[in-house]
């Protein structure tokens, strides 16, 4: 792929270039005056054929301008259209397209027929102009206005409080969904800091609803020029346990947890000599993990970390920034009738209120309750959205009076709390005073969800409540009321509370007496959603379980300590055990580790059955096994298979005594025999159990310890079956890592051809899994293959770009098996300089370039849409 000049919003310019010279330049000053990037051939890269160059550029636009004047251009041999007319031809029908025709005497008779065409395309925005000063002002305008509207198209479904969208998105920045006002001094002052380089911490601290998630994001996305490794968002809301601090920031930096090394040591590789910027938003809950940020920017010093905390983490390196209400109207006077002269608080009060109301504004009549609302909400961003909210049912006068009233009394109840806390709990306390009983019910019972919800799980938890039938009504009047908020996810309708009303939604649940009937709900809901997914993880269906089951991934947490909470702890460990395969393909063993310690941890005080001890035991050793054997991990999964095998769950106890072979081999070589009589054990269990999944990755481990043995038919043989297993069952996780092995070692034994279609074949597969450490494999066969074919500028641009995706995502491990890097460097012993260049090149491929430079040209079409998104 031909990259366009650089990376922001792209406008792609068509038209003659000498004709047109002048308007050209006016129409790439216009683009630059809006700081968009103007596509031009001219501006292009010159050793790549035209057609090439202008295809590969419109592919990456966003926005199409033509520019048509007398002269249709040239058709070039074996072509029936100019490249005028190609390039509008080849503009995808959603691309907004903004066409201006230059009034002239005399026209082509081809160029008056494309422009006739243009006028009959709806997708087309049709003008004429006489000069080229005329043409920039248009231009200017017009893209001006466009992204206005698209932006206006984007409110009503952007929502920066949920996660991202799907697992493609996860750890992106947040787009507001609203405007920022009053904030730009405080974004230039942290941008300030982070630019200085000393403060490894900066900390964004005040109050709940005071801004400083919205603060946070701001700043991030102001950023980016200062951080070219990435910034990544990383929501800790619904992350309540220290423990869980490492866990959360691999997942949003992409890096899978697999047990075979040290989180904290992944994560450090990942972000070794990597210039990123990680926001970490709301950290108050886990205040306590604060030490581990010390660790973290100790081992990777080129990182930086920005907190949103209603504390101070009291950590060297931190750099505290106090976050500060908006300003409000000066004095005791009314709010100012002048835009420009309004306090920023007033002005969110009627930036919201406009949402409701598209006519409001300050007025003389008014002027004095909004100036009267502001301050004594004391500037807080939040408290001011909830009151604007209430001009659906009360004038400025009728919101100032209440507040007058109700504020000092609900103040005075939380005497507790510091002075602005109070503030902004008396709000919330005072906005939901205003709702019926069923609909302030409804949202204390929300308080259980993590992050996000829908309308499926809303009804699930309404059986046997007050607001049970009514439901969808309720929920709309709480959206109304800006108490919830709305957006979609994965082609889904989804809710969620913002941090601060979820805080206060749960405290009332609890102090109702409520709490542990509405967590058993919750928990029941995915328990049952649980079981209806968890089969399709072993086969068919694997792809889509693991994006559903990632989609829900806050609420599966929330659900599992719901149910340690509530001494269900039985249903805890069955929860867990059901979702090993999604634990192993998306990474959360760490995770899943720090829940089993804890329900094994309450167990002196609620008995639990002997499998649920194997369970959390299991995964309490996993880590164990790979990082740290020895003969107390070997012992401790022994009894794993004692437990399992006396509570009458033989193929648990098969996955234990497999895991145990395992760690075996982990803690000495000299295991090995025992190991394969276990492994093979195990083998026959699964079989005849039908767990075809363990069957199958029991099977990979024995290839393995084949191989390492040297024992190469039989590896061969064991790679085979498990693939023969995984197929059949449609597994596409197991058929990729065994097909991966399998195809490593026929290449090794020279079976080049057969190597190179399996290397693609499992590169296809992790794809469509979205599986990053299978892409990595996938790419270093195809550069061992195309090493081995002499090829050298491609080899190496691959070897590189794995390296890069190994390294992002923490997979740093010695790799056994690996194949391609000595004919590499062979390679480089013959033509040093296309290695060389071809490494250059790689380090700057995206993983879609690279997927694209391995793939066979047939294949690209299979999976370019699901890399699109990468």
């Amino acid at each position: 792929m031909i990259r366009t000049p650089d990376q922001r919003i792209r406008v792609f310019v068509s038209s003659t270039l000498r004709e047109l010279s002048d308007e050209r330049e006016a129409v790439r000053s216009a683009i630059e005056r809006l700081r968009l990037a103007p596509v031009m051939f001219e501006l292009g890269a010159r050793p790549h054929p035209p057609r090439d160059l202008y295809r590969s550029y419109l592919a990456q636009s966003d926005v199409f301008v033509g520019i048509y004047g007398a002269s249709y251009g040239w058709v070039a041999p074996e072509e029936e259209v100019s490249g005028l007319e190609d390039e509008y031809n080849l503009a995808p029908r959603e691309m907004p397209k903004l066409i201006y025709v230059k009034d002239t005497d005399s026209r082509d008779e081809r160029l008056t027929g494309l422009i006739s065409r243009i006028q009959a395309d709806d997708t087309a925005a049709y003008l004429h102009f006489h000069t080229a000063a005329d043409l920039e002002d248009q231009v200017a305008g017009d893209l001006a206005m466009l992204l206005a509207e698209r932006f206006d198209e984007s409110r009503a479904t952007a929502e920066p409080e949920l996660e991202p969208e799907a697992p493609t998105l996860i750890g992106r920045v947040p787009v507001p969904y609203t405007p920022t006002i009053g904030r730009e001094a405080d974004i230039d002052a942290v941008r300030t800091l982070l630019a200085r380089g000393t403060d490894r911490v900066v900390s964004l601290v005040g109050p709940g609803g005071i801004g400083k998630s919205r603060l946070a994001i701001e700043t991030a996305l102001a950023c980016g020029d200062m951080f070219p490794d990435g910034v990544y968002f990383v929501l800790l809301e619904g992350v309540l346990e220290p423990g869980l601090l490492l866990p959360t920031i691999a997942y949003y930096l992409g890096i899978r947890d697999n047990g075979e090394a040290a989180l904290e040591e992944r994560i450090a590789h990942a972000l070794a000599e990597r210039r990123v910027l990680i926001v970490l938003d709301n950290f108050e809950q886990i205040v306590d993990a604060a030490p581990v940020l010390v660790r973290l920017y100790t081992v990777a010093p080129t990182a930086t970390f920005l907190v949103t905390s209603r504390i101070v983490l009291r950590i060297r390196g931190e750099r505290v920034f106090e976050v500060s209400p908006l300003t409000m109207p000066a004095g005791d006077g009314p709010a100012s009738l002048d835009r420009a002269t309004r306090s920023a608080a007033v002005t969110l009060f009627v930036d919201r209120a406009r949402a409701i109301d598209a006519d409001f504004d300050v007025t003389a009549d008014n002027a004095g309750d909004l100036a009267d609302i502001c301050r004594r909400l004391e500037g807080l961003p939040l408290a001011i959205e909830l009151a604007a909210a209430k001009v659906r049912i009360l004038s400025p006068a009728g919101i100032a009076e209440r507040l007058e009233r109700s504020l000092p009394l609900l103040t005075a109840a939380v005497r507790d709390l510091p002075e602005r806390h109070r503030t902004m709990r008396a709000t919330i306390d005072w906005s939901v005073s205003l709702l019926p009983d069923t609909q302030r019910e409804l949202l204390e019972d929300l308080g259980v969800f993590a992050t996000r919800f829908t309308l499926d799980a809303v009804e699930a938890l309404g059986a046997g409540r007050s607001w049970g039938d009514d439901a969808i009504d309720a929920l709309t009047a709480l959206i109304d009321g800006s108490l919830v908020k709305q957006g979609e996810v994965g082609g889904r309708r989804v809710f969620s509370l913002l941090a601060m009303v979820r805080e206060y939604a749960l405290g009332r649940l609890k102090d109702r007496g409520d709490a542990v009937q509405v967590r058993r709900a919750h928990a029941d809901y995915y328990r049952a959603l649980v079981q209806r997914l968890a089969p399709g993880l072993g086969g068919d269906g694997q792809a889509e379980a693991v994006v559903r089951l990632g989609l829900e991934l806050p609420n599966l947490r929330a659900a599992v300590r719901h149910l340690i909470y509530t001494n269900r702890l039985d249903d805890a460990g069955d929860f867990a055990w059901s979702l090993l395969i999604y634990w192993w393909i998306s990474g959360f063993f760490a995770e899943v580790r720090v829940w089993m310690l804890e329900l094994l941890e309450k167990q002196h005080d609620e008995p639990i059955t002997q499998r649920t001890r194997a369970i959390a035991w299991f995964f309490a050793l996993w880590g164990e096994m790979w990082q740290r054997p020895s003969e107390q991990v070997i012992a401790g999964l022994g009894e794993c298979v004692r437990l399992f095998t006396e509570s009458g769950d033989e193929d648990a106890a098969a996955m234990a005594l497999a895991a145990r072979a395992t760690a075996r081999v982990q803690f000495s070589h000299l295991d090995t025999d025992k190991a394969e009589a276990e492994l093979r054990e195990a083998v026959v269990t699964l079989s005849e159990r039908g767990n075809t999944w363990a069957e199958a990755i029991t099977e990979v481990s024995l290839g393995r310890l084949a191989w390492v043995r040297g024992a190469t038919d039989d590896a061969l043989a064991h790679f085979d079956r498990a693939t023969s297993v995984a197929e059949a069952r449609g597994d596409l996780f197991t058929t990729s890592v065994a097909g991966n092995l399998r195809a490593r070692l026929n290449f090794q034994l020279g079976r080049i051809e057969d190597a190179e279609r399996e290397f693609v074949h499992t590169l296809l597969l992790s794809i469509r899994l979205h599986y990053e450490e299978g892409v990595a494999y996938g790419l270093e066969g195809v550069c061992a293959v195309a090493a081995a074919h002499s090829e050298a500028w491609r080899a190496a641009a691959l070897a590189v770009a794995a390296g890069v995706i190994r390294r992002r995502i923490g997979i740093f491990d010695v790799e056994a098996f690996t194949v391609h890097t000595p004919y590499l460097e062979i390679l480089r012993g013959h033509d040093p300089q296309s290695v060389d260049a071809g490494q250059t090149a790689g380090a700057d491929l995206t993983v879609a370039e690279a997927v694209q430079l391995a793939l066979p040209e047939h294949e690209w079409d299979t999976v370019a849409d699901i890399l699109r998104t990468w």
